[in-house]
């Protein structure tokens, strides 16, 4: 099993298919998402989707991947968009009037003891994220607000964009995933900097270090 994050040089090729499979398959359920205010830009932009997906799908191991895969497929198969849904949960804190009258209703209820799973794996990927950017605070300058509080129907944050898609998972994907945060916890990784340094090497960056020196330069223009 892969269990460390990779380059795309160094995929084989069926772990390589199975990440453009999942994209793929979210790419053409957000194709399909429904927001309030019409399409949003970022639905035309399948660049920027792309290689946002694949460098967050390059971390996980592979058994993740493939059980993952299956989520969406069986989604597929039922008709039902797992990527509208991730959205649709968000609101539960950007928008919870609407979300308790309009969404609630019509999706799936996670139970007590699925809410406490998945917020042990979101306190974890915060924390993660908190340390990411105070070490690379230009390039944390371009990522999302951290945290729930800092939420408006405007911005969503990493805590709770993390939420809404880990709520998607089925309970068995979401068992492999918590055994990954728990696998990288032990290894002293950290999902969220390896995670932008796959994004950084797909746009041609070898390390992070000279990714935060290329924002800082920025910043002072």
């Amino acid at each position: 099993m892969n269990d460390q994050p990779t380059d795309d040089q160094s995929m084989d090729d069926a772990r390589r298919a199975t990440i453009e499979q999942i994209v793929a398959a979210e790419w053409d359920m957000f194709q399909h998402t429904v927001n309030e205010g019409g399409r949003a830009s970022c639905q035309g932009n399948k660049p920027m989707f792309t290689l946002m997906r694949t460098s967050q799908f390059m971390t996980w191991p592979d058994a993740l991947l493939t059980s993952y895969l299956q989520d969406l497929e069986a989604a597929a198969h039922d008709g039902r968009n797992l990527v509208e849904e991730k959205y649709a949960r968000m609101m539960a804190s950007t928008e919870p009037e609407r979300y308790g009258r309009d969404v609630a209703p019509y999706i799936p209820t996670l139970d007590e003891a699925r809410v406490r799973q998945q917020e042990r794996i979101i306190a974890r990927q915060v924390a993660w994220a908190r340390t990411f950017m105070e070490h690379y605070p230009h390039i944390g300058a371009n990522m999302r607000v951290l945290t729930t509080d800092q939420d408006t129907p405007e911005q969503t944050s990493y805590e709770t964009y993390l939420r809404g898609e880990l709520g998607t998972y089925r309970q068995h994907t979401l068992d492999l995933y918590e055994r990954f945060v728990e696998d990288t916890a032990r290894r002293g990784g950290n999902i969220a900097e390896e995670t932008v340094a796959c994004t950084m090497r797909l746009i041609g960056i070898d390390a992070l270090d000279e990714a935060e020196r290329d924002e800082a330069e920025r910043a002072a223009w």
